[in-house]
């Protein structure tokens, strides 16, 4: 009943005083409790509270113990309220500021522990603010270090991977021909052909394939031939010199195999190897192409390339065939796969295939 003991007088609550029996009390109780009960009260939405009281102050008053504590407590109050009355006008004045001062000083302090505490969180945010960009900063110098290296890393690479010669494909010698019987009558044999290309280096005679397509209506008729050199210089310098007529390929349209560039033609141009050099004097065997020219002119000089000396000369025999000469270029299993009948029968193919197109 703690708040009827700071609040609530029990003496005057149940109506005797200090020096009432526990008779009186008693006697006093009943008649207050027929007032107040909540059945006599039915419309007042306070009767039960008060009603509570009223038994709570019975209960301290009969309580000796609790009673004594509450007497003391009362006569201390009342001693005080006596005392201050006395009190003159001035000292009540000493009294209420110096009340004013503490609580002012109170209120400082309070005032000067939340402003600590507000630094305290300001300094945290900042330390922790601080944090977060370090490791931000640290992160991102920690990414263009990974970015420099990797950079890097792909520049030694492609200026490692620049001079490294690529793999020769299957038909990196191999060239094309194409030309009207109109003006080349005697390109019909493998022979005629190995002739014609004489002047620009080794041919393998066994692996040529001829196609002669029949004439359309108002067509010249044509032939189509799929030549393999023994040398890529060989087939460069053949292709260079399409068309040219002071080197027997009058209408005769020479390009490779496979419509592109070898990838190995493309690495020699990159790296500056491709240089002009005189070409070999053609074989009197070129008139029977129906050239009469049996040398090349001034001006088809430049018509070829030469390809640097080590290059090995895949005339000679598998035998003798070594790859040091040109590091990471395996040329005998060029040659070897060059030679097999499946490739002969893909390239057969693939010539009827585009002949069907065409017609």
């Amino acid at each position: 009943m703690s708040s009827t003991e700071e609040d609530i007088n029990p003496y005057e609550l149940i109506g005797v005083g200090l020096e009432a029996t526990e008779g009186e009390i008693k006697t006093a109780y009943r008649q207050r409790s027929l007032k107040v009960h909540p059945d006599r009260n039915r419309g007042n939405p306070d009767a039960a509270r008060k009603f509570h009281e009223l038994n709570q102050a019975y209960e301290l008053l009969l309580d000796p113990l609790r009673r004594m504590a509450l007497d003391a407590k009362l006569r201390l109050k009342e001693a005080r309220k006596t005392r201050f009355a006395t009190f003159d006008a001035k000292r009540k004045g000493l009294v209420s500021e110096l009340e004013e001062r503490e609580q002012a000083f109170k209120k400082a302090k309070l005032e000067k522990e939340e402003k600590q505490k507000e630094t305290w969180r300001e300094n945290e945010r900042i330390m922790e603010e601080g944090r977060i960009l370090r490791e931000e900063r640290e992160k991102e110098l920690l990414r263009r270090e990974m970015e420099a290296e990797e950079r890097e890393r792909k520049k030694r690479e492609a200026e490692r991977t620049e001079f490294e010669p690529p793999a020769l494909g299957t038909l990196d010698t191999t060239i094309r021909l194409k030309y009207p019987l109109s003006s080349q009558p005697a390109l019909t044999t493998a022979s005629s052909i190995c002739s014609l290309l004489s002047s620009f280096g080794a041919v393998d005679s066994d692996d040529i394939v001829i196609s002669l397509k029949p004439a359309p209506p108002k067509k010249a008729k044509r032939g189509i031939a799929l030549v393999p050199f023994k040398q890529v210089g060989d087939a460069f310098g053949a292709v260079c010199a399409s068309g040219r007529e002071g080197m027997g390929l009058k209408d005769v349209e020479v390009s490779w195999a496979e419509g592109k560039e070898p990838e190995l033609i493309v690495w020699l141009k990159k790296i500056g190897k491709l240089g002009s050099a005189k070409p070999r004097s053609p074989t009197p065997a070129s008139s029977a192409t129906g050239d009469k020219s049996t040398k090349p002119t001034k001006d088809d000089d430049s018509a070829y390339s030469s390809f640097p000396s080590t290059f090995p000369d895949l005339s000679t025999p598998l035998s003798q065939t070594t790859t040091s000469s040109v590091a990471g270029l395996d040329y005998e299993s060029i040659t070897l796969m060059r030679l097999r009948q499946a490739e002969r029968e893909r390239l057969e193919r693939e010539i009827l295939e585009q002949e069907a197109q065409e017609s």
